[in-house]
């Protein structure tokens, strides 16, 4: 592992300076740590970033011989840097060879998830941001269910935007990813997007919405049934829903991702719809919606004390209906607590 790290994920760099401008990336030495970003940032780094950071202006850079002498070969020079940690998976080929033109003496060597694995372990902090997040969701979702049961036609898009109105008006700085509402035959689609279809009197509906609060992401996913759900609308949601229960009563600290995604898998597949759960059992959560680890067929990696991750089994019937189930969770030494306190 080398001891020189140039940081370019988004997400990486937050974790790492408390900066969240759209144009930046750090330099990380033993000795050192600078964060690189043009003019119209500086201010905002210089008031947000974390102490002991230089911050270097890159306006001219890229373009001024001068500039990228001082301001990135002279850096390099200074460190004595001939081996340097670079996230592969982040960058560009273009981004890439941009970089490495720049710095040609100096070897580059993938670290490509290193820094993804660290996160994965939240701090207390983390978690009160996670848990403050996860409640912001929560009441936004109670408005919507109110506005769902009214059955008075609302289209998917509406609801959808009504999601995102409703979490400014409760604290979010903006929803973690666009909201997914299906009703009836969409919610067949795991990933429905959202269209002009009108609420009807005894459509089943699919919300899988979050939150993100001070960069922190929420997630979940509930079913809200018609005032007269069919037979097979309850056969389903309540196979979905035992999977799940199941699942969240065992994961806990120790166990691999692979095992924990079977727990829910294995009881759909011996109901006889193994085929109708196509997706991963779920992930984990934090700055990115998606993070570090995976509930997974194949992911043979451990879960750890202080990970968040999500539980969301899915059964999925084209040209009927879906059922999703989902909840966040905290791995702990014992077991588990669910920061998703709303009922299913």
């Amino acid at each position: 592992m080398p001891k020189n790290f140039l940081i370019t994920s988004p997400s990486n760099v937050t974790y790492l300076s408390n900066f969240t401008g759209s144009n930046g990336f750090m330099l990380i030495t033993p000795r050192q740590q600078y964060l690189f970003t043009d003019s119209r940032y500086i201010e905002r780094a210089k008031a947000s970033i974390k102490k002991g950071i230089e911050i270097v202006d890159t306006t001219r850079m890229w373009r001024n011989p001068v500039d990228l002498k001082k301001n990135w070969q002279g850096i390099i020079k200074k460190h004595k840097i001939t081996t340097l940690g670079v996230e592969e998976s982040d960058l560009t080929v273009s981004r890439y060879k941009r970089f490495k033109k720049i710095t040609p003496k100096v070897k580059f060597e993938d670290i490509s998830g290193h820094f993804e694995e660290i996160r994965m372990i939240k701090s207390k902090a983390e978690i009160k941001l996670l848990e403050k997040s996860q409640q912001i969701n929560e009441k936004v979702f109670n408005e919507i269910k109110k506005i769902v049961d009214k059955r008075e036609g609302h289209t998917e898009l509406e609801i959808a935007w009504k999601i995102k109105e409703l979490g400014n008006k409760f604290g979010a700085e903006d929803v973690s990813f666009d909201p997914i509402v299906a009703f009836e035959k969409n919610s067949a689609i795991p990933h429905h997007a959202p269209g002009h279809s009108k609420l009807k009197k005894n459509d089943i509906v699919l919300i899988d919405m979050g939150m993100k609060y001070k960069g922190y992401c929420s997630d979940m996913t509930r079913m809200i049934l018609p005032p007269k759900p069919t037979k097979k609308h309850l056969e389903i949601y309540n196979l979905v829903l035992k999977a799940q229960i199941h699942a969240i009563e065992n994961i806990k600290e120790g166990i691999t991702g692979n095992a924990a995604d079977a727990l829910s898998r294995d009881i759909i597949k011996e109901a006889g719809y193994g085929e109708n759960y196509g997706h991963a059992g779920g992930h984990g959560i934090g700055l990115d919606i998606h993070e570090t680890p995976s509930l997974a067929e194949g992911f043979k990696k451990t879960l750890k004390a202080n990970t968040v991750v999500t539980v969301e089994p899915g059964i999925y019937l084209p040209g009927e209906f879906g059922v999703r189930i989902e909840d966040m969770i905290l791995i702990t030494k014992n077991g588990n607590k669910n920061l998703t306190k709303i009922k299913k």
